[in-house]
């Protein structure tokens, strides 16, 4: 025999299987970046429910799944090292959670597929080229909507018709230079003057409350934001300001009014690509989802507590009252 011919047999030993052997199904790796603290992923009922629908579509932690969990505890600048930390692990695809996730996800990688979870303006961002066609290897979920910021100072003033200054809290998030824009937009329509107020980290709150309340502002929308503290609601009822949060689970916290995006159905598209991306598809490819469902939630005991009447108008279109 050929030593060419040879080489090929032992090639094609190496590669048989045994008669009646099953091919092994492969062991995919995923990485989850966020912004949060660790406790806080953990105890987030839309991340327990991204599991759940990955075990769904067939995906086992401990079988064929490998998850890869980093948090920055609240501190963006420590994205950019868990980044780096996630793609040396190679990873078949990173969700990232939220822009400046997004953003230290990108820079780390050009050729890891990326999937956004919750990023404010992607475009803008320069994550993607369009919505339609992202052309890179970021893809995901867009929050950005034309009218959500309009749609929550009308609710707002609806509830407190003689508002004229309202405070925009935000953070070093860089999603919230877009939000503010068209929060502008909207309250020059309104007759709104919107003020931003910055709280660099979480635990500037009691601080940043404190000089709101010396300010005396009308009302407060609360900008979305992943490192935003369930204790938000209790600053705003002790500063007696009528807020409203981007983020509906804050109603049930003990906010006043929420109105945003349905965290279940985005989350549920994120499961949708993620799957699809490790079935070959590429992320250049995927357009860019936006959220097609919002939930306004009012609490009644917040607005006793300050001393409001919920009009019948706001009452009617609300999705969840709570009493």
């Amino acid at each position: 025999m050929r030593r060419r011919d040879f080489i090929k047999l032992l090639a094609a030993l190496a590669t048989a299987q045994p008669a009646g052997a099953q091919q092994r199904s492969p062991v995919w790796r995923l990485g989850c970046l966020f912004p949060n603290s660790g406790s806080e992923v953990y105890s987030l009922p839309y991340f327990a429910e991204f599991r759940r629908r990955l075990r769904e579509f067939g995906y086992v932690e401990g079988q064929n799944l490998i998850l890869d969990v980093r948090t920055a505890e609240g501190d963006y600048s420590r994205l950019g090292t868990l980044a780096a930390d996630l793609v040396e692990l190679h990873p078949d695809v990173i969700v990232a959670v939220a822009t400046p996730a997004v953003l230290a996800a990108q820079q780390a990688t050009s050729s890891i597929p990326i999937v956004m979870a919750s990023t404010g303006d992607p475009v803008g961002s320069g994550f993607v080229k369009s919505l339609a066609k992202p052309g890179g290897n970021i893809t995901g979920v867009s929050m950005m909507s034309p009218d959500l910021s309009a749609k929550s100072l009308e609710f707002l003033t609806e509830l407190v018709p003689k508002a004229k200054r309202v405070a925009a809290l935000r953070s070093p998030n860089p999603a919230h230079t877009a939000f503010l824009k068209e929060m502008d937009a909207a309250g020059q329509r309104l007759g709104l003057t919107i003020i931003p107020v910055v709280a660099v980290t979480p635990s500037d709150l009691v601080t940043t409350f404190e000089s709101m309340v010396k300010e005396g502002y009308d009302g407060l929308v609360v900008l979305n934001d992943p490192r935003l503290t369930t204790h938000i609601p209790e600053l705003a009822a002790k500063a007696r300001l009528p807020a409203i949060y981007q983020f509906p689970g804050f109603g049930k916290l003990g906010g006043l009014l929420s109105y945003g995006p349905d965290l279940s159905e985005l989350w549920g598209i994120v499961t949708v690509y993620v799957d699809r991306i490790l079935k070959g598809a590429n992320p250049a490819d995927l357009p860019v989802a936006q959220p097609t469902k919002f939930e306004l939630v009012i609490n009644l005991k917040a607005a006793k507590a300050l001393g409001l009447a919920i009009p019948t108008s706001l009452l009617l279109r609300a999705d969840e009252v709570i009493e």
